[in-house]
């Protein structure tokens, strides 16, 4: 360890200080951060971090621990300072096999899906599409003409975003409680490796970016705004920041991305649109589709997303055929036409973000997010949205949800 650099007494503060120097290692490595200004300006103004030093110091803040932190504040915070020495180690050029760091930042063990799973997917899809035992090329051009049915037409988008995001507000709002001076700004942007993006600026505010290199659906609009702001990250934020962040856990004034946070907060946006419109959200959508003279077939929309459900874990077997396997790029942009069924120009768009350094791992938050996530909710059926607003408001990590699911 230098000796420029002093431990915090405080294990916390300590914390955000080992997050804090990430975003000079790799921009964008802190999702957010509201905490304390002088902190992020130390972290910004001094020297770029040795990846080796910050390693050292998340292994020497792991060893301290609780220092005096109750238990599951401790084990929150151990599990994130965990994730970082892991990424410390990557930055500072340790070869980390893919698995290994999936596990390391995630806590979660991930494998191969059965090829078979995808084969019986197609034939559902194939019926939910009305043409059964269509496959290979005949379900695709049927699948992307269904697609291209359900592309908005590019001067709606931003209306619609507005009109989803106002009427999920008001249904969010009316079950769980926010800030009356919370907002959401919405942007349209393009030329980025994600369909859609949250920054939390803190004091219940986000801008939320929407991409357009690709066409918006109908079917997948509605989620994406759930998933960014109604009641996902945006929602999440600032009940945290309120419940967690005002109640003197601190920790919460940071988010990192390559962590178990990110898990949960994926998972959580993932099951967002079912939480505040319900299993049956396409008829809802319909109505609102319709005020812009737009015809959404809820009834095969439901069909067709209830079929492709078997399709989740595609990415991340491409990401395990492309890190663990080394697969070139054109047989995993194979790999992905195949089973998704899409298009060459969405393949390339989704290997963008299976190849980026940042964020190559992190499809494996979606996959498994959304898993466990939805086991843990389905477990207590009666109770699923009183579990819903656990994970908005508590401290919730998967060793948490699957203690609980072994119960």
């Amino acid at each position: 360890m230098t000796a420029s650099v002093r431990p915090s007494d405080d294990p916390v503060i300590e914390y955000l200080r080992i997050g804090l120097a990430f975003d000079r290692l790799e921009e964008g490595f802190v999702d957010a951060y509201t905490g304390d200004p002088t902190l992020r300006a130390e972290a910004q103004n001094g020297p770029r971090p040795d990846p080796a030093d910050l390693g050292a110091r998340a292994r020497d803040l792991l060893h301290r621990l609780p220092d005096g932190l109750p238990a599951d504040r401790a084990e929150f915070v151990g599990s994130h300072v965990r994730a970082l020495e892991c990424s410390a180690r990557k930055f500072a050029g340790e070869d980390v096999g893919f698995v290994d760091e999936v596990r390391a930042y995630f806590d979660v063990d991930i494998e191969p899906a059965d090829p078979e799973t995808y084969r019986q997917t197609h034939a559902d899809l194939a019926t939910a599409l009305g043409v059964p035992g269509a496959t290979g090329d005949a379900l695709r051009d049927e699948y992307q003409r269904y697609r291209r049915g359900q592309e908005i037409p590019a001067d709606l988008t931003e209306p619609l975003i507005a009109a989803f995001s106002s009427a999920l507000r008001d249904i969010v709002r009316a079950e769980f409680p926010l800030p009356a001076s919370e907002v959401v700004d919405f942007d349209v942007v393009s030329d980025k490796p994600w369909s859609g993006f949250n920054y939390y600026l803190g004091d219940y505010r986000s801008n939320v970016a929407v991409n357009t290199d690709l066409p918006q659906h109908m079917s997948g609009l509605p989620g994406l705004i759930a998933h960014e702001a109604y009641p996902g990250h945006h929602t999440e934020h600032c009940r945290k920041e309120q419940k967690l962040v005002g109640t003197g856990q601190l920790e919460h004034q940071i988010f990192l991305v390559n962590t178990p946070q990110c898990l949960m907060a994926e998972g959580l946006a993932d099951h967002a649109l079912d939480a505040a419109a319900g299993p049956r959200w396409q008829e809802w959508a319909a109505e609102i589709y319709a005020d812009f003279g737009l015809r959404f077939d809820a009834e095969k929309a439901r069909a067709v997303s209830t079929a492709t459900a078997g399709l989740l874990t595609v990415r991340q077997d491409a990401a395990l055929l492309l890190h663990d396997r080394h697969g070139d790029a054109d047989t995993v942009a194979g790999f992905l036409q195949q089973w998704l069924l899409v298009n060459p120009d969405r393949a390339r768009q989704q290997l963008r973000f299976l190849t980026s350094p940042l964020w190559r791992a992190y499809i494996s938050t979606y996959v498994e997010g959304y898993q466990l996530l939805g086991r843990w909710l389905d477990d207590a059926p009666d109770a699923r949205l009183t579990r819903f607003g656990r994970l908005l408001d508590e401290p919730l990590t998967p060793a948490v949800l699957r203690a609980e699911l072994s119960l």
